[in-house]
This record gives structure tokens, sequence and C-alpha cells, in this order.
């Protein structure tokens, strides 16, 4: 039986249509959506309202699903599945930066997003978040990038 750990991402959209972005500088580096992992007995929209409401301060409402990231984690022989959300509602101000401990916050316009210093793999899964048609990115087990 298949082993998976499920993680989310949520891009957060202001009223000027900028996304939040988080640098991340913990357990990996570079730009990416906030998020984290989902807990043993939460649901998938608890768990993406408590990630990013513990990583950026911000109280989250409606995330609508748009897809889904994934792919096999080899060293330990279980799939990683990261579900990836967006909203335009939200409440609550930006932690302080002092509180910023997984990443400094900022808000950048859409058109910026591949300007920036992204994750690993961040720019592979923007398709999923940007184009409606597209709902899954799958890296297969010769790390090819396949979009569904």
């Amino acid at each position: 039986m298949e082993q998976v750990t499920f993680t989310n991402m949520c891009m957060i959209e202001n009223e000027k249509g900028e996304v939040l972005m988080q640098n991340r500088v913990l357990s990996w580096k570079g730009f990416a959506f906030p998020g984290g992992h989902v807990e043993e007995g939460e649901s998938f929209c608890e768990a993406v309202c408590r990630e990013v409401w513990e990583e950026t301060g911000l109280t989250i409402e409606s995330p609508k699903l748009v897809g889904i990231k994934s792919f096999m984690e080899e060293e330990k022989n279980r799939r990683y599945v990261v579900l990836l959300y967006h909203t335009k509602t939200f409440s609550g101000a930006l932690l302080d930066e002092s509180l910023q401990i997984e990443g400094h916050l900022s808000w950048e316009k859409k058109e910026d997003l591949r300007t920036l210093p992204l994750s690993r793999g961040f720019s592979d899964t923007l398709p999923v978040f940007f184009e409606e048609q597209t709902s899954e990115l799958f890296y297969n087990e010769n790390n090819e990038i396949l979009y569904f």
C-alpha cells in the first residue's frame, strides 16, 4: 500500500490583484505561497486555513481547491501531495516581521512572480493556479512534468 504525505498551499489574492508570497527560509528556500502539512484527523480545508493563519496572521475564508501537485519521495517510498487552494476572502493583518519565522511575507504582482527567486518546483506549479484547464501537476518516475 502506498504511503502518502498531505500538504497544502494557498494563493491569497488582495483587492489589487496582488498575491501573498513567502520567501521561505526554513525547510526549503525561495518564494512560494504559504501553506504546510495536514495534521492527523484534520480536514484539508481546516489545514490550509490553520497553516495560512500560523504563517501569515491572516484568517482566510472559502478557500477553493484549484488542483493538486504530487510526486514520489524516493528515499521514503511515499507520495507527497500538495493540495492547491485560492482565496480572495481574508481578514486580519500580516504578522509583524519579527514573527515571520517561516519566511518574509510580501504582496507581489502576478505578472512579476517568475522574476522572483522561486522555491524549487514552484514555477512548475503556477499553471495549476493560473490556467483554468489545468488541475494537476505530477512528476513521474523519470521526474518529467505531466499536466492534466
